[in-house]
C-alpha cells in the first residue's frame, strides 16, 4: 500500500491538529496507525510501505517514571520494526520530539532513547529522518491536566473557577496548528513564545472575565488570538442572547464589543431555503448575529460527526461566536429575507482568506 502520509498518535490533541491541518492544505486523507497496528509489524508494515511521510506522534506523557521512559522507547521500537518490514521503506520518517529530550527525566530519557532508534533505523533503511524537538504546545481541544497547563486553566474557568498556580517559571509555548505544520514540512519557522504560568493565568483570567458578557477581549498579537481561542474551546457553543434597549424611537442593540481593536463587520441578505457559510478557519474569531428573520445556525467539529443546531431570530437577538476548527453554516428557515450581521476579528486578506471549505452534514 502506497500513502502520502501516514500517522500515528493521530486521534490525540497533536495528531488531530496535524489532521485539520492537512485538510487545509489539500492533502490526501492520511492512513491512521493506531496502537493495536504499531504492535503488529506486518500490519504495520502493509500501513507504512511507500509512504510518502510517516509522523510518529504517539507517545506515553503520564504515567510512572519507568512506564514513561519505556513506554516512549518501545513504541518507537514498534515502529522501527514496522519499518524493517517495509519492502518499500518510507521516504520521510517524522518524529515529534520534546525539548525535553535528555534533560534527565524519564519523560526526556525516554523521548531522546526514542529519537536515537528512529535515526539509527531509518539509517539503515536509506529513509529521511526528521527529528521535530517541540516545546509547550496548546490549542483548541487540549486535555485538561494532561496536555498543558493553558488547557487545565481554561477548563478551571469555564467551569467558572480560579486558575491556582504552584511554583511560577517561564515555558516556551507553540500553538498546535504550528508544530502541526512543522511535521507536515509545510513550514520551518517556530513561532515560539514566552510566558511564565503567572502571566498565563492572568491572561487567561482577563479573557474570560471580558468574555463572559458577549464582549471581545484585546487580542494584540498572533498569539492572544490563538490563546483565546484555546479558551473558548473549552466553552460550549451556544446562542448568547443580547440586551435591546428600546425607547420612543425604536430599540438599540449591541452586537459587538471589542476592547483595544476593531477588526471587520459586514452585512449580508439571504432569501429563504438558502444556506451560507460550509467552511471553518483555524484562527478567524467570527460572531454572527441575526437581526432579521429566522435562521438555523449549524455547527460541527472538523473530523467529528456530532452536529450543533440553533435556532435563532432576529426578534430575540443573540450572539453565535463560531469555534476556530469547526465547520459553520447559517439557513435562512423563515419565509422572508434574512439579514446577519457579521463580525471578524481581522481585515478580510484575499491573499490568506483563512477559510477552507467543509460541509457541516
Amino acid at each position: 500500500m502506497t500513502a502520502a502520509l501516514v500517522l500515528t498518535g493521530a486521534n490525540g490533541f497533536l495528531g488531530w491538529h496535524v489532521r485539520v491541518l492537512a485538510r487545509t492544505l489539500g492533502l490526501p486523507e492520511p492512513i491512521i496507525v493506531d496502537r493495536s497496528t504499531l504492535a503488529a509489524p506486518a500490519r504495520l508494515a502493509q500501513s507504512i510501505d511507500g509512504a510518502d511521510r510517516v509522523i510518529h506522534i504517539a507517545g506515553v506523557n503520564r504515567g510512572g517514571p519507568e512506564e514513561v521512559e519505556a513506554g516512549n522507547v518501545n513504541l518507537a521500537r514498534q515502529l522501527a520494526a514496522g519499518l524493517r518490514a517495509c519492502g518499500t521503506p518510507p521516504k520521510t520518517v517524522v518524529f515529534a520530539n520534546s525539548i525535553q529530550a535528555g534533560n534527565g527525566t524519564p519523560y526526556g530519557n525516554g523521548k531522546a532513547g526514542a529519537a536515537a532508534l528512529l535515526a539509527e533505523t531509518t539509517r539503515w533503511l536509506g529513509s529521511d529522518f526528521v527529528d521535530v524537538p517541540l516545546p509547550n504546545l496548546f490549542g483548541e481541544h487540549g486535555r485538561p491536566h494532561y496536555n498543558s497547563v493553558i488547557a487545565t486553566f481554561c477548563r478551571v474557568l469555564a467551569d467558572g473557577g480560579t486558575p491556582q498556580v504552584s511554583g511560577d517559571r517561564e515555558l516556551a509555548l507553540l500553538h498546535a496548528t504550528d508544530a502541526a505544520g512543522l511535521l507536515l514540512g509545510t513550514t520551518e519557522q517556530r513561532p515560539t513564545v514566552r510566558r511564565t504560568v503567572r502571566q498565563l493565568a492572568d491572561q487567561l483570567e482577563r479573557f474570560a472575565s471580558i468574555y463572559r458578557s458577549a464582549e471581545i477581549p484585546e487580542l494584540a498579537d498572533r498569539f492572544d488570538v490563538r490563546l483565546f481561542n484555546t479558551y473558548r474551546s473549552h466553552l460550549a457553543p451556544a446562542p448568547v442572547g443580547l440586551t435591546r434597549h428600546a425607547d420612543a424611537r425604536g430599540n438599540l442593540v449591541e452586537a459587538v464589543k471589542v476592547h483595544g481593536g476593531g477588526g471587520q463587520t459586514f452585512c449580508s441578505s439571504t432569501v429563504p431555503g438558502v444556506t451560507r457559510g460550509q467552511h471553518f478557519h483555524l484562527a478567524k474569531v467570527e460572531r454572527f448575529v441575526v437581526v432579521r428573520g429566522e435562521a438555523e445556525i449549524c455547527l460541527r467539529r472538523v473530523l467529528h460527526d456530532e452536529v450543533l443546531r440553533f435556532r435563532v431570530s432576529g426578534d430575540e437577538p443573540a450572539v453565535v461566536d463560531m469555534p476556530t476548527m469547526w465547520a459553520h453554516n447559517i439557513t435562512n428557515v423563515g419565509s422572508g429575507e434574512l439579514t446577519t450581521l457579521f463580525w471578524s476579528n481581522d481585515l478580510f486578506d484575499p491573499a490568506n482568506p483563512d477559510t477552507y471549505p467543509e460541509a457541516v452534514s
